[in-house]
């Protein structure tokens, strides 16, 4: 499915990056390494390269891979590109410095439960988690994302999901969005920011 709708030359979801990610990076440690999750074409992942960060990028489609290449090069920077399903992805222990899921709402709950504890379980001690995705209401504002709400984010959902990590940020709200065709609207949205507890001294 995703592979047929990112064909064409056209990127789905625009090629700048989010504006939750522009406005949180800014709590990313210099030259971090970040995984980013079901990438797409690759806004998300180019642009963190091109602010310094070591970006690996994960997607399950081939043409969103190649457009995130083509971004990349025309940005002249270099991103880890993988193909791969998420649901197979090695989380391995402690590889990354943050953890990036910006609309990956495309799973059921426990798909979406899996993908959260590979999250927890590859990010270093004192790493980031940074999620971006749609509140139950979505559904009736038709502007993006899955049409099920079972699928969305709600702010108690996450803190369960994220239970033992130090919530820097979480809200849940409405704004208009314009990340291309896939999310052009007024959309009602779910942002988290959390870190992964550090070992006690």
């Amino acid at each position: 499915m995703w592979n047929e709708r990112y064909a064409g030359d056209d990127y789905l979801f625009g090629t700048e990056p989010s504006a939750f990610l522009r406005r949180e990076a800014a709590r990313l440690p210099p030259g971090a390494q970040v995984l980013s999750v079901a990438e797409g074409e690759g806004r998300n992942a180019v642009w963190l390269a091109g602010q310094g960060h070591k970006v690996t990028a994960v997607e399950a489609a081939p043409n969103a891979l190649a457009k995130a290449w083509r971004l990349a090069e025309a940005r002249g920077v270099s991103v880890a590109l993988c193909e791969a399903d998420i649901e197979r992805w090695d989380w391995a222990p402690d590889a990354f410095d943050a953890v990036l899921g910006i609309f990956i709402q495309f799973g059921d709950r426990a798909c979406q439960d899996r993908i959260f504890a590979g999250m927890r379980q590859t990010l270093r001690p004192g790493g980031l988690v940074l999620l971006q995705g749609y509140a139950p209401r979505q559904v009736e504002y038709g502007t993006g994302g899955p049409g099920d709400p079972e699928k969305m984010y709600t702010e108690p959902l996450l803190r369960e999901r994220f239970a033992g990590f130090e919530i820097l940020m979480l809200r849940d709200y409405d704004t208009e969005l314009a990340d291309g065709p896939g999310h052009s609207g007024r959309s009602a949205l779910v942002e988290m920011v959390a870190r992964k507890p550090r070992p006690e001294a």
